[in-house]
């Protein structure tokens, strides 16, 4: 009797998971990163009879290729100058980041005063703010180095088209 009930646990508990696997759940614990979890939805997107067009990630891309395509060579060169420079440039929130670390070492003693003075759980909140904005800014940086690259390829595909076109 246990037996037919553990088996029909498992079974149950199995088709659970199947379940959520085919929602497409199973990429939000994935470890494999932003473009795997693209690719699903995609993947998600065709299987459900959709069309990929319509998903939001490419109609953006759209919108900004249809604008690059309206202006002439000179300036999408500037602009793409003005790209590469941005994406070189982004490199202030690594500096912030590893600056701050030698700040508070230069004064450490001062800090270490402040923070631990009284039995005072300040140096608690102090380190909870101090990870949560090297996260975001980590984030931040990454981010716009991204779109800084989205932009330059776009830029590079249409003056590429423009030159096979002459």
């Amino acid at each position: 009797m246990r037996s037919a009930k553990k088996k029909s646990f498992q079974a149950n508990v199995s088709m659970q998971v199947c379940h959520i696997k085919s929602m497409g759940v199973d990429n939000l614990f994935s470890l494999r990163g932003d473009a795997w979890k693209f690719y699903q939805k995609l993947r998600r997107t065709e299987r459900n009879g959709d069309s990929v067009k319509q998903l939001n990630e490419i109609k953006e891309i759209e919108e900004i290729q249809s604008f690059y395509v309206t202006l002439d060579d000179d300036t999408l060169h500037n602009i793409r100058y003005r790209m590469l420079k941005e994406k070189e440039g982004s490199g202030m929130i690594p500096i912030f980041v590893t600056s701050i670390p030698w700040l508070l070492f230069i004064f450490s003693k001062q800090l270490q005063q402040l923070l631990f003075e009284g039995g005072t759980y300040l140096w608690l909140v102090f380190i909870f703010i101090y990870v949560t904005v090297l996260f975001f800014s980590v984030i931040i940086h990454f981010r716009e180095n991204a779109w800084a690259n989205v932009h330059i390829e776009l830029i590079g595909d249409v003056l590429k088209r423009r030159g096979d076109q002459k």
